[in-house]
């Protein structure tokens, strides 16, 4: 195989890739087709804003945050739209500040609501008694870990007695997912020719590396993190 066509072939593995990706995100997580639209025009009108860009999509990523959309394919368009690193840091200011203006309502005007969501959930009872414990620590690893639903989670955790410094510091927890998505938005951005100069081969093989390692990493981080959790909270452990 020539490079050009190796080239070719990982650019359309990594195109794949994200299409697949995408469409699952979207059926298992439940957005409608009016919020896919939605998300869809949002997405496509962010690179047209020149320098306002990010701000625009940092404002939008946090309020769809509050309003319970899934972030998980704002966060692979991230990195087709900014790249890796940009993507990453933008993904990570706006899940935060989405994330602590959920937490501020749970604890305000929307604490009713998530009560009645959250009354006779076992495993959130079971979290609030380890909180009560070992505040920041529990919330980070909850980051670590999709064991709770990440836009529920936002609010279920101003129903406890975390800090609010405490649950901020916790969103560190939410960067080796963060940068798993971006890393996939940017080789999909890269395939697509995002960038003038295209990648070589070469560089399609590191990166395809690069992305081998963070999948492997971020698993380890996940089961790592869902094992402490779970012997925090005195969670059976599944067989």
């Amino acid at each position: 195989m020539t490079p050009t066509a190796r080239g070719r072939w990982l650019r359309g593995l990594a195109l794949a890739a994200l299409a697949i990706t995408t469409v699952a995100l979207a059926r298992s997580t439940g957005l409608g087709e009016a919020v896919t639209s939605s998300v869809q025009a949002f997405l496509r009108w962010v690179p047209t804003l020149g320098p306002w860009g990010p701000v625009a999509f940092i404002a939008g990523y946090a309020l769809a945050v509050v309003a319970f959309v899934p972030g998980s394919v704002l966060t692979l368009a991230a990195g087709g739209i900014f790249g890796l690193a940009a993507g990453t840091i933008y993904v990570f200011a706006a899940a935060s500040l989405g994330a602590c203006g959920a937490f501020a309502l749970a604890r305000t005007v929307a604490r009713g609501a998530i009560e009645r969501r959250l009354e006779g959930n076992a495993r959130f009872a079971a979290i609030d008694r380890a909180i009560a414990a070992e505040g920041r620590k529990i919330a980070f690893l909850l980051r670590l870990s999709p064991a709770f639903p990440f836009s529920l989670l936002n609010y279920a955790l101003g129903l406890t007695k975390l800090r609010f410094r405490d649950y901020a510091l916790a969103c560190l927890g939410m960067l080796p997912g963060t940068l798993l998505y971006v890393y996939l938005g940017s080789l999909a951005g890269d395939a697509a020719g995002r960038s003038q100069s295209a990648p070589t081969a070469l560089e399609w093989i590191f990166k395809a590396a690069g992305l081998v390692v963070t999948l492997i990493a971020t698993a380890v981080i996940t089961r790592t993190a869902r094992r402490a959790l779970r012997e925090a909270t005195g969670e059976p452990p599944q067989s």
